[in-house]
């Protein structure tokens, strides 16, 4: 039972406070040998066997320190004497939970609690693993299925046994009773306790009255719950979802309370669906007009003038109004046109008005810019609120799209506008801390958005340069703008420069939950990359926050239970959910292995080794027949991202000019959703078909007599082939179909656009099919081709898309983006699994001892092979040799000549148009600054700035991924050269 006092789990506490104390302060060795000695007297005691591992746990050693435990775990069970107190589980459960084998901490207080029903430390210590479990029917030790509605009810049933014998004394049990009641939507009842004895927990009159609202509202009461939303708004009138949930009880509807579901978006509309069409005309006008008197009261009692609400309040009700058909767009207009007097000047006006803009026609939006304009020449006063003003018809001009109106001579005046507007306000910032925001310094970001679709319409790679230009000067002056850092990012990324762009990336400081809402700016491109090292400490990063993630949310759920902090409780239950169906999750951990592989085709014996600790891929393959039926959350913040890429699926930079106005933005979450599960589909089978590929590629390391043209064990050669007919089922054709297109391709009666956006996965498809025709008969002679054909097959379109490619590229510095992207995924992908499927045959066929004699048949199917290994690594090193020049010839053109190719077209010459406008005024500034105008700082700031320094980090950073890139080919090329003399000695 508990340990007696003066005992720790069954022996003399103070023998075992020294070992304590040692941990305490990381003195793992010499807590190690205390406990050693404490064994030595107390071989059998699971306490000190408890110690013993947690000191190994810490000290790294956690295969030793499992083993510990379990010996520990099997004591306790084993022998009924034993003391089966507390202090020895919570030790236990502390190294299980850290192992990651909570279940087991779980099982062994199952154990102690079945043996003494009636003790409570131990009653609540298992309690304590369910809820690190997140097991909550075991909770309460409830049968019952999926029905939640009989927990529901469990749950009511306990909370008033509860409250008959002990009432509630905390708030935040209350609400969760509340809570309980109202998703059994039993609203009569929570309402009754609300205005009971109960209800006087609620200490925030305010908190009090919008539970009632909602439970009105829900109830159907719409009247009443209207009422009580208008205390609300007198008592706090800037809360706009009262007036939200006010305006729905007036037209009774029930869209604002809608459930949200696991997919909800990060950033929720800024308003809600509404309907009306139930009302009548009498109805609607009587209750619309209460509205707006009321929201006139609120407005003349308002005592603070910078309450938004009162008078966004009035655009929602014009907007209902004209929803409604009771007036035309022009009042609505109006009302935006009042708005902008009295709120012009804020950062937020753009985002406040952005709903109210959604529903009026393209050519009232343009009205109301032209009235805006026209506005423009009564600015305030007041310099900080002029320049806010300005900024505000600027952005507004972006929201609505008219940027994309404008011609090339309106767009490039635009931005010598802003770049001057911003130049002459830079004094207003003389004073601030560096850390302060500047006044204007959102006008950088716009005119790098109109420099980019210069860039997009022109193709003029000066306005492409003339934005980073833009965006590092803002840096310098001020380095803390994380909105000027992810344009860098992208502008980095899409030029080739990766490098820059990952040291942007981590200068952004991205941690915690941000790995998960953030990185999708980083890790799409990564992927595509050869810094596999940088990819690599990325991909751990995030995969570590989620997992200790995952780890340790069950302690925040214990502790908020302990504080009795229960809708914390279901806060933290709700967000590890959302967590554990994140589509970036499910595509990291797919990720992960596949870039393993990757670091490691070129030596065979490491990529078994790693296939190994994948379980040959089987784990994947289940992930993949499961991705259907996973739910998938997306919790990226995509509203950081720039115009051009909305999402990290889309870059319209890489189309031509469309022309677009990217307002409204587009909700592609089905779209993407598609994308993530054919894209984790596809991926999850890599492993395994690799994996296979390799073992159907050594059929002749088995002795000549099993050789027949099939393997030994068949279930190798039918499982891969139905991998391959469900990899073909992916791009959208049978087995036998697949085969076709890529024969004809191959023989160049079909083109490449036959394998459409899909490049990677049919060139990986031919590559495993191959290796199944290795011991195949089915497409032997496919097409006329005997087994050696299909090496020529997959040799072919390795040979003729890579060099295409290759050939056709421009040099980097020249080009952004390019085709560099897809030519490293060909380069480390297929091209590596088909070196892989060459590896393994060399290797079979090496002489490996005394061998049967091989009969003539054999001898010549032997020769056939060989001959085709030899062309296949032929093949291979003259693909990768040209790449590797090509690299390299790139990395040694002279730096100078590449930074005269990005600095020289931003040099003005007299010229009145084209890039070089908005450098030029801010290489003036820098010239001649004013330090008594603009103080020492920005002076200083000024003078940091080289234009030739941001030239020569480009070329930089563009050379440290051609070289990395270069690395990865030489590497190849050594190990098929090895190859070549080996295959030679057969």
């Amino acid at each position: 039972m508990a340990s007696k006092f003066g005992l720790a789990g069954g022996i003399p506490e103070r023998r075992v406070r020294p070992i304590w104390d040692a941990i305490d302060s990381r003195q793992f060795k010499t807590a190690l040998k205390i406990t050693t000695t404490l064994l030595s007297k107390h071989p059998h005691s699971p306490y000190a066997l408890a110690l013993k591992a947690l000191i190994l746990e810490r000290m790294g050693k956690s295969d030793e320190a499992l083993s510990v435990c379990l010996n520990a775990k099997e004591l306790l069970c084993r022998d009924e004497s034993l003391l089966m107190d507390d202090l020895t589980l919570s030790t236990l459960q502390i190294v299980f939970q850290r192992l990651d084998h909570l279940d087991l901490a779980t099982s062994c207080y199952e154990h102690a609690c079945g043996k003494f029903p009636n003790n409570l430390e131990l009653m609540m210590g298992l309690f304590n693993c369910y809820v690190r479990e997140y097991s909550f029917v075991k909770q309460q030790q409830v049968l019952c299925g999926n029905g939640g509605e009989k927990l529901l009810l469990l749950a009511e049933g306990l909370l008033k046994k509860h409250v008959a014998s002990h009432s509630l004394h905390e708030p935040e049990a209350l609400i969760v009773y509340f809570s309980i009641l109202e998703q059994q939507e039993k609203y009569s009842d929570a309402l009754e306790i609300l205005t009971g004895k109960l209800g006087s927990l609620l200490m925030i009159e305010v908190d009090k009255l919008r539970i009632q609202g909602k439970l009105l509202a829900r109830a159907g009461d719409y009247a009443t719950a209207a009422n009580v939303y208008q205390k609300i708004l007198e008592l706090c009138a800037d809360d706009w979802e009262a007036f939200l949930h006010y305006l729905g009880c007036l037209f009774e509807d029930d869209s604002c309370w809608s459930n949200e579901t696991i997919n909800a978006p990060i950033h929720p509309p800024k308003f809600v669906e509404c309907k009306l069409t139930h009302l009548t005309d009498e109805v609607f006008d009587s209750r619309i007009s209460n509205a707006s008197a009321f929201v006139q009261k609120l407005r003349a009692e308002a005592s603070n003038d910078s309450l938004r609400n009162p008078y966004l309040a009035h655009l929602e009700i014009e907007r209902r109004k004209f929803l409604f058909g009771k007036n035309n767009d022009d009042d609505l207009i109006e009302a935006l046109l009042q708005y902008y007097s009295r709120f012009g000047h804020l950062a937020c006006f753009t985002s406040d008005v952005e709903a109210f803009l959604q529903v009026v026609s393209p050519e009232k939006k343009m009205e109301f810019l032209d009235k805006l304009m026209k506005n423009s020449n009564s600015l305030s006063a007041v310099p900080t609120k002029a320049l806010g003003q300005s900024i505000t018809l600027l952005k507004t001009q972006e929201l609505i799209g008219n940027m994309f109106r404008l011609s090339v001579g309106e767009l490039e005046g635009s931005a010598v506008q802003m770049a001057e507007l911003y130049r002459k306000n830079l004094p207003l910032s003389k004073e601030l801390d560096p850390q302060e925001s500047m006044h204007g310094e959102e006008l950088l970001s716009i005119v790098c958005n109109v420099l980019v679709q210069l860039f997009w319409r022109t193709r003029n790679l000066g306005y492409f340069v003339e934005a980073i230009m833009v965006l590092e000067f803002g840096l310098t002056i001020r380095r803390y703008v994380w909105q000027y850092k992810i344009l860098l990012l992208h502008l980095y990324s899409h030029f080739g420069a990766l490098s820059l762009a990952y040291e942007r990336y981590k200068s952004l400081d991205v941690k915690n939950i941000l790995m998960e809402t953030v990185s999708h700016h980083m890790l799409p491109q990564m992927l595509a990359s050869p810094l596999w090292a940088d990819l690599s400490n990325l991909i751990k990063d995030y995969l570590k926050f989620m997992d200790d993630h995952f780890r340790e949310s069950a302690d925040l759920t214990f502790l908020a239970y302990r504080h009795r902090n229960y809708s914390k409780v279901i806060e933290f239950v709700q967000f590890k959910e959302r967590l554990q169906h994140s589509n970036q999750y499910l595509v990291a951990r797919v990720e992960s292995p596949i870039l393993q592989l990757k670091q490691s085709a070129d030596n065979i014996e490491e990529e078994e080794s790693i296939l190994e600790s994948l379980k040959c891929g089987i784990d994947f393959v289940e992930l993949s027949n499961e991705i259907g039926s996973k739910s998938l959350t997306f919790n990226e913040d995509f509203q950081s991202r720039p115009w051009w890429t909305p999402t990290k699926e889309k870059n319209y930079l890489l189309g031509p000019f469309e022309g677009i106005s990217y307002y409204p933005k587009e909700n592609l979450t089905k779209e993407r959703e598609a994308n993530v599960r054919g894209i984790v589909e596809r991926k999850s089978l890599l492993p395994r078909m690799i994996y296979l590929s390799i073992q159907s590629a050594s059929v002749l390391q088995k002795d000549s007599s099993e050789i027949n043209g099939s393997l030994a064990d068949p279930k190798i050669s039918s499982e891969l082939k139905t991998l391959l007919e469900r990899y073909a089922k992916m791009l959208g054709f049978s087995l036998n179909d697949a085969v076709d297109v890529v024969v004809g391709v191959s023989h160049g009666l079909k083109s490449y656009e036959a394998f459409g956006s899909d490049i990677i996965d049919w060139l990986n498809f031919a590559v495993f099919f191959n290796a199944w025709n290795l011991n195949s008969h089915e497409f032997g002679q496919h097409g006329g081709e005997c087994t050696p054909g299909s090496w020529h097959l997959v040799n072919s379109l390795l040979e003729s898309y890579i060099l295409g490619k290759v050939r056709s590229m421009e040099p980097l510095i020249q080009s952004p983006q390019g085709d560099l992207p897809i030519l490293v995924q060909l380069v480390t992908e297929p091209l590596a699994w088909h070196g892989l499927v060459i590896q393994s045959c060399v290797r079979s066929c090496l002489p490996s001892g005394k061998k049967k004699k091989k009969s003539g048949s054999m001898d010549q199917s032997l020769s056939l092979l060989t001959h085709a290994i030899r062309d296949a690594i032929q093949s291979l090193c003259g693909i990768l040799e040209e790449v590797a020049k090509w690299s390299q010839d790139q990395i040694n053109s002279p730096e100078d000549n590449k930074i005269d190719i990005l600095v020289s077209p931003l040099r003005r010459n007299g010229q009145d148009e084209g890039p070089g406008q908005v450098f030029h005024i801010f290489e003036t500034l820098v010239s001649s600054p004013n330090e008594t105008e603009l103080g020492n700082r920005i002076s200083q700031a000024l003078r940091d700035w080289s234009p030739v320094d941001v030239a020569r980090k480009i070329v930089s950073g563009q050379c440290t991924v051609l070289s990395e890139f270069w690395r990865i080919c030489e590497s190849k090329i050594k190990s098929l050269k090895t190859l070549k003399q080996q295959i030679a000695q057969v």
